[in-house]
Formats: C-alpha cells, structure tokens, sequence
C-alpha cells in the first residue's frame, strides 16, 4: 500500500508545477508546531496527502491553523458555500492522513 502511495505521489508530482515558495506548507507549520507527534517523517506524510487532497490555496489557509487552531473553529461555523466546501474538503485530508500517516 504504501509502495502504490508513493508511487501515485511521485506520478502527481510529476503533472503539478507548482511554485517553489508555496511548496511544503503543511509540512513547515506541523514541524514548527509543539506537537509531540509531529515528527519530520510524519509531517512528510501529512504533506504528501495534503497534495493529493487539498488546493495550494486551501493548503495556505489551512497551515495557518497549526499556530491558530481558532480560525479553523471559525471556518467550520461559517454558513457560506465555500467554507463549508473548503471544511469537507479538510475533514477528507484529516480521514486520508489519520489512516496513512499513523
């Protein structure tokens, strides 16, 4: 399983150009978080999945939670197409991490 991950990641890396700068997000705000379980190779998975999952934009958005988990509250209790759109969207990376990354 993880071979075919790996695999499925280096073919979409492959396929997405993406801007140095925005690279690697999610993966800087896990390991600057104070999180015991934030690990160097377990924010490399979390980051890995959130490719596969989440926009650079949503990406963005959501590495600004690890320093201000509040926004996230905020997002959540919005009542507008796109939070809640952008919500689903994260609650599916937090499912695909959770069952890959532990």
């Amino acid at each position: 399983m993880k071979k075919f991950l790996l695999i499925a990641f280096c073919a979409t890396s492959i396929v997405a150009v993406a801007p140095v700068a925005d690279a690697a997000q999610i993966k800087r705000a896990c390991l600057a978080s104070d999180r015991s379980a934030a690990t160097r190779d377990r924010c490399s998975c979390i980051q890995r999945v959130a490719n596969q999952a989440l926009t650079r934009s949503d990406q963005k958005t959501v590495a600004k939670w690890f320093r201000d988990p509040h926004q996230a509250q905020e997002l959540k209790m919005s009542k507008t197409q796109r939070d809640d759109a952008l919500w689903d969207r994260y609650r599916n990376f937090g499912q695909m991490a959770q069952a890959i990354c532990n």
